[in-house]
This record gives C-alpha cells, structure tokens and sequence, in this order.
C-alpha cells in the first residue's frame, strides 16, 4: 500500500472517531469546505449542514467502526472503499446499521480533506 494510503485509511478513522466524540473542531479540520455527504439514506448533507445536526443534536454519532478498508492512491486525491458499522440517534431515534462505502480526501494545500462521501446500506 501506498504512503498516502495508509495515511489516508488512519486519517479517516481520525474522523470517523470524531464524529462518535462530537469533536466539532477536529471534524472542521478534516472535512473539505465543499464537502458532499451522502448517507446511506440517500440525504445529502455539506459540511455546515453535518456538523450543524451534531451539534444541534438531531444526529449523534455513538460509534462509526470501519472495517476492510482499501485505499486507491490517485496522487494528490486518495479513494477509499470499504465496510463501516455506524451506531446513531437520529432525531431522538437510536439504531445501528452497516454500509458500504467510498470516501474520498484530496490533498489541498498540504492538509488532507475528505471532498465527497457516498453509503449503501448492508442487507441485515
């Protein structure tokens, strides 16, 4: 695997146990300003919007565990696919679920960002 492989698969566990921690500041550093989010619901949501519903609490992440994930080394861009089990409360409403999913982090100026992430969920 690639240098920036291997960076980038650490770097998103980085965020994915931000958002499980609601760490509003980490999650401001990790994701890319035009950040497109599409969750396995199909809703879409930006960065501001994201992080707006964690800290408004209509989302709470309680644990995001990513599992056989695969890094795709483009240069300045890094694609990840992989499996992620994904513990939330959504307006009140706990539940737990797998998806499939790919990511992908772009290299801006030194300092690596998720730009785009994309879910299906798994059959139970």
């Amino acid at each position: 695997m690639s240098e920036n492989g291997a960076r980038i698969i650490a770097l998103d566990k980085e965020r994915m146990q931000a958002m499980a921690d609601k760490d509003i500041a980490k999650l401001n550093n990790l994701l890319c300003k035009d950040l497109i989010y599409t969750h396995s619901s199909a809703r879409m949501d930006t960065k501001q919007s994201l992080i707006g519903a964690m800290e408004s609490g209509a989302t709470v992440y309680t644990s995001v565990e990513p599992s056989d994930v695969v890094a795709q080394d483009l240069g300045d861009a890094v694609v990840l696919t992989g499996v992620a089990r994904i513990s939330v409360v959504s307006n009140g409403a706990p539940t737990s679920f797998g998806v499939r999913f790919t990511d992908v982090y772009q290299n801006q100026n030194g300092a690596w960002r998720m730009v785009a992430w994309q879910s299906t969920k798994l059959a139970t």
